[in-house]
């Protein structure tokens, strides 16, 4: 476990065990040098516990990447709950996990994530101030589309030279609320959407209200298409799917879409431009992070419209140095959080 830890440079990793709800969780904290660790909540089936522990660590890495980048004051965090096949009680589950919160007293803060709601939140603020994504704080996911969307006209731009998304053809991977908010952006601004989901019911939704085409989800891959657009669960680009992509641009809202740090040389090696995604999926965050601050929903929107700014200097810096935009972010969000002359 301790050799885990290290290898992601993780600061803690706290396990939870409540016998009368069920509960099973584990809480990794990255890194707070920047300020508390905040990050979501996810409610998943996992295969084991290592599983879950891996899940938690690699996600709360690039919640503290994603927030230095994203200039909050911010450590990053995840936690996620072990779904058991039958709970008798899933309020009293994530007010026990709330309970779980409070005792870190500040050390993270708690958000909405797979598998949980603004509802699960509302169960957990019953019992720590610890949390955000409530219902009185609002869906994070519409933010995360928005800026996505600032990511991709940011990357059409700099691989095609087209300032408008109009007529752009964008395979999107994923219809959950961040994909399906991402998919009527997209739409509204004359995108030729190609969408996949596991849940037919989102791919008919998505045909019949923004004249989407649908694609079996083993096809996204070879879609032809400008933008391919992973809006799922991560680990998409691996060595074998990264053959198969018939795009110029890899950005969506999924996190850790590279299985591997040199798949990002790779997709420059082969032309394809790749969006880092915890650079453009950063809105949501910035939702929650400075609405639990009290910022005004005003300034909050600016805070996301910049992503695009962030992610041209990216690109620009990439190209003059030869280097991919992956290895390129992590190396400023690195500085951030590792090296004392960077703050």
């Amino acid at each position: 476990m301790f050799t885990a830890m290290r290898a992601e440079r993780m600061e803690g990793l706290h396990f939870f065990s409540d016998q009368a709800t069920g509960l099973e969780a584990i809480v990794a904290i990255h890194n707070t040098r920047l300020g508390p660790a905040l990050g979501g909540c996810r409610y998943l089936a996992y295969n084991s516990v290592d599983d879950a522990m891996a899940d938690a660590m690699r996600l709360a890495r690039g919640m503290s990447y994603k927030a230095a980048l994203a200039g909050l004051d911010q450590g990053g965090g995840k936690a996620v709950i072990l779904r058991q096949p039958h709970i008798a009680d899933r309020a009293a589950l994530f007010e026990a996990f709330g309970r779980c919160i409070e005792s870190l007293r500040g050390g993270y803060i708690t958000a909405m994530d797979s598998g949980t709601s603004s509802a699960d939140m509302d169960c957990i603020a019953q019992q720590t101030a610890h949390v955000t994504s409530t219902t009185h704080a609002g869906d994070p996911s519409p933010h995360t589309a928005l800026g996505v969307l600032a990511g991709i006209r940011s990357a059409v731009r700099a691989r095609l030279g087209q300032e408008s998304l109009d007529g752009v053809r964008v395979t999107l991977q994923g219809l959950g609320n961040v994909g399906y908010a991402l998919a009527q952006l997209l739409q509204a601004e004359g995108a030729e959407l190609l969408v996949a989901d596991l849940d037919q019911g989102r791919v008919r939704l998505a045909e019949e209200e923004l004249g989407a085409q649908p694609l079996a989800p083993d096809a996204v891959y070879e879609a032809p298409c400008d933008v391919f657009a992973p809006c799922g669960l991560g680990g998409v680009i691996n060595q074998r799917s990264i053959t198969r992509l018939r795009c110029a641009v890899v950005a969506g809202a999924a996190n850790n879409q590279l299985v591997e740090p040199a798949l990002g040389e790779q997709l420059r090696m082969r032309e394809i431009l790749y969006a880092p995604d915890y650079v453009i999926n950063a809105g949501g965050l910035l939702h929650v992070a400075l609405t639990h601050r009290g910022v005004a929903a005003g300034d909050i929107a600016g805070r996301i419209r910049n992503i695009g700014s962030r992610l041209d200097s990216i690109l620009e810096q990439s190209l003059a140095q030869g280097r991919s935009p992956a290895e390129v972010a992590d190396r400023q969000a690195e500085q951030l959080l590792y090296d004392e002359d960077a703050l």
